[in-house]
């Protein structure tokens, strides 16, 4: 699809899936809004700018593959995935309902257009990354593969079983990125589990480490292009982000990470957003 360079419009295409995101999650009464808001410029990039793909042909064999490790941001996946192209966004109001494509997290089963990994259980997709990497390094395709993972999930000793497989095989067509909020289900990762110094752990393993602010969408841009051009092997992209971000009420509030709000809460939520973008 045409990529976007406009700053501006990058930053109107967040807004516009940020409320989306609050909208659909006050509808389905259910769900996961922190880190959806603070994943919505990552994704927003990712789609309109950094990802070879083409929505009206989804399974097209030169796309770039994106594994979402972290399943429960579903919310925003979708609504990247229907302002792209791949589906028309008023189905975005079905989320978590019976018989919807759009369940509460995204399986490939459901028929939606643009998934590649049914996830859930946490610290398996970067296992998948580094098999469909190794897969095309082995066919000599030319796609990329982009893996996306929350901070808490590092506590996973898989994660750390697969990152060795990717220095391993020198799979320098991977960019994973860490969602580095600080904050996780139950509370600060410092808190419930400590998973720092992890820029050290990931180059200690072999890994090129590249850190960015994870709402400036120039940035994001510049990083992800460096990381592609990076040619010795996988890169990992530390994104700093604040869970809820743009509803300043709810921001950094770990009690928001599986939470919805309510639809009196929709139109003060929505406004905040716009003051704040």
């Amino acid at each position: 699809m045409p990529v976007i360079n406009n700053i501006q419009e990058l930053k109107k295409i967040s807004l516009e899936i940020r409320k989306d995101v609050v909208r659909s999650l006050a509808e389905a009464g259910s769900g996961h809004l922190g880190g959806s808001l603070g994943l919505t410029d990552i994704f927003t990039c990712l789609y309109f700018n950094i990802l070879n793909h083409k929505p009206d042909m989804p399974n097209w064999d030169y796309r770039d593959r994106l594994i979402l490790s972290i399943g429960h941001v579903a919310p925003v996946f979708y609504a990247a995935l229907a302002h792209s192209g791949y589906f028309n966004p008023k189905e975005l109001m079905t989320l978590r309902k019976l018989g919807s494509r759009l369940q509460g997290h995204p399986g490939k089963e459901h028929g939606l257009p643009g998934i590649e990994l049914s996830a859930g259980s946490l610290g398996q997709g970067l296992s998948v990354a580094v098999g469909l990497a190794l897969a095309g390094k082995m066919d000599k395709k030319s796609w990329n593969v982009f893996s996306i993972h929350g901070d808490g999930e590092l506590q996973e000793g898989a994660i750390w079983e697969a990152a060795m497989s990717a220095s391993h095989h020198q799979l320098n067509n991977l960019v994973a990125l860490i969602d580095r909020n600080y904050v996780q289900i139950d509370g600060k990762n410092s808190d419930v589990m400590e998973i720092e110094p992890l820029k050290d752990k990931f180059e200690s393993f072999g890994w090129k480490v590249l850190l960015c602010n994870g709402h400036h969408h120039k940035e994001i841009i510049a990083t992800y292009k460096k990381a592609i051009e990076w040619k010795k092997g996988p890169v990992v992209i530390m994104a700093k982000t604040h869970m809820g971000k743009g509803v300043k009420s709810i921001e950094d509030d770990y009690h928001w990470h599986g939470k919805a709000p309510k639809p009196e809460q929709v139109d003060a939520f929505i406004k905040e957003l716009e003051q704040n973008q």
